[in-house]
């Protein structure tokens, strides 16, 4: 197996890098028996003590991989039955096919009732061709198999997930274990692929150079990405080159959001961090945390000589959608350039949509709908294609968040965070992405670097808490300490994978 890669390819790219591969002189067949072999050792890694295998191969080479699994295993003296739907399509299958039957595999085509009792399931369905939600009877036959008191590992991707988009509209297998080869999927890692994927391991085929050869769609940001952009510091630093950041927001009977977006961002390692609030929540969130500064804000005016003096402006935690908040981001937007907008100052943002350039945006798929104009499942539907336009039509950067968080530059530059869990459903989780990445910007990070490294680190930092405690019942100033940890010493989250806890 090959450790996973930083460059995630689409399904086009997959095809591009194995058709160079041919080219050089690698015969498909070749690679069929390498992809079929690898799975085959991941089988009988993951599951050593599985007798009895059930592989559903359908018509696609996906299904010629299930073959080569299936003569392997037989010959192996595994008890093994192919479900078939479908004859297969290309010459390699087809002689797969009959090196299964020959090494003794039992045949049969699919039925209602076909898929009996197994220790291990293999999904050689659907490959990364599949650019739509699956159609009779491919529907019918993942109910099935995701109804198999089996474990089960996927053959590439999970049959019915998009490799694209990792969108999954329809039905679609829930895998323990996805092998993946020649390159990652970005679909694999965002949208239902964590959901479908379970462990994901991969391996190159040995077809390293055509790879390099081919640009990627994304790039999955990893603790040396991160490491090497975060700045150092030296022993004569002082506060004042730590960056001044601004939080504007804490509309009344919202406090804690601006709070937690000030304390995320010290323990990111803001020198000093100012909170711009409404006078009602001005002393919640000073007793809450006597490390920031905080002014109270009654009218714009309030505000005015503080905007020239911030090295970084963060906008929207707790701000509200009332005149107070309204007119605060007017006077922001017009006179000054923000380096973040959340919350409330995208659900405001969304009415004209005017861009917002060089700034960073960070919305939840239900804001960037409003943003986009569009419906949520739209956005899900096409993730990185959602990132791309509410970039392009903010000329900003696009913090979209959600399973595999994805991070795009007005230029189209990509990047992927495949940390975070569930427990990061909890309220303040955003405030606090917001803190992190606004104290990245204001340290002097690019305002696409502090997206990504604020991104990772936030994510990495709930993996870590969720591993110390569970992911249920986690709250966002449980982060707070490993926000402190990972700002320093981004390695430590290597420690801990997302099949912890």
């Amino acid at each position: 197996m090959s450790p996973l890669t930083a460059q995630l390819h689409t399904a086009d790219q997959v095809r591009r890098i194995e058709q160079r591969v041919f080219s050089a002189g690698t015969a498909a067949g070749t690679l069929m028996l390498r992809a079929g072999l690898c799975a085959y050792r991941i089988l009988r890694g993951r599951w050593p003590k599985a007798r009895r295998v059930s592989i559903v191969c359908g018509p696609g080479n996906n299904g010629g991989d299930g073959y080569v699994i299936a003569a392997l295993a037989a010959k192996a003296g595994l008890e093994v039955q192919v479900v078939q739907q479908g004859e297969p399509r290309s010459v390699d299958a087809q002689t797969a096919l009959v090196q299964a039957r020959e090494a003794g595999a039992t045949l049969v085509p699919y039925h209602a009732g076909a898929l009996g009792d197994t220790d291990v399931l293999v999904d050689a369905l659907l490959g990364i061709g599949l650019n739509h939600e699956p159609r009779a009877p491919f529907t019918e036959i993942i109910t099935k198999m995701n109804a198999v008191a089996a474990p089960c590992l996927s053959v590439d991707i999970p049959s019915g997930l998009l490799a694209d988009s990792g969108a999954a509209a329809g039905s679609v297998i829930k895998a323990n274990v996805t092998a993946t080869f020649v390159g990652l999927k970005i679909g694999l890692f965002t949208g239902r692929g964590p959901d479908c994927a379970g462990e994901i391991l991969f391996d190159d085929l040995g077809v390293g150079e055509s790879v390099r050869a081919e640009p990627h769609f994304a790039t999955r940001l990893s603790s040396q990405w991160v490491r090497a952009v975060l700045p150092a510091r030296e022993a004569s630093f002082h506060k004042g080159r730590a960056g001044h950041l601004l939080v504007v927001g804490g509309g009344p009977g919202m406090a804690g959001a601006a709070g937690l977006a000030g304390a995320a961002a010290l323990r990111c390692g803001s020198g000093r961090v100012t909170i711009a609030c409404h006078p009602a929540s001005a002393a919640a969130i000073a007793a809450g945390a006597p490390e920031l500064m905080v002014r109270s804000v009654s009218a714009p005016a309030d505000l005015t000589g503080l905007l020239d003096q911030m090295d970084a402006i963060v906008v929207g935690p707790g701000l509200g959608q009332d005149s107070w908040g309204t007119t605060l981001l007017a006077l922001i937007l017009d006179k000054a350039d923000p380096s973040l907008l959340d919350a409330d100052a995208l659900n405001l943002l969304s009415l004209d949509r005017q861009p917002v350039g060089g700034s960073i945006v960070t919305p939840h798929p239900a804001e960037a709908a409003r943003l986009l104009g569009k419906s949520t499942d739209n956005v899900s539907g096409d993730r990185p294609g959602a990132v791309r336009a509410i970039s392009t039509a903010l000329d900003a950067v696009c913090v979209l968040k959600g399973a595999g968080t994805l991070v795009c530059s007005s230029k189209g530059a990509l990047l992927l965070c495949d940390r975070g869990n569930p427990g990061m459903a909890s309220a303040g989780m955003g405030d606090l992405l917001s803190g992190v990445i606004g104290s990245l910007r204001a340290q002097g990070l690019s305002s696409l670097q502090a997206a990504g490294a604020g991104t990772w680190i936030h994510s990495a930092a709930a993996d870590l808490a969720a591993a110390a405690g569970g992911p249920i019942g986690l709250i966002a100033s449980d982060l707070m300490p490993y926000l402190r940890l990972l700002r320093n010493c981004p390695d430590k989250a290597d420690e801990v994978s997302r099949h912890s806890f």
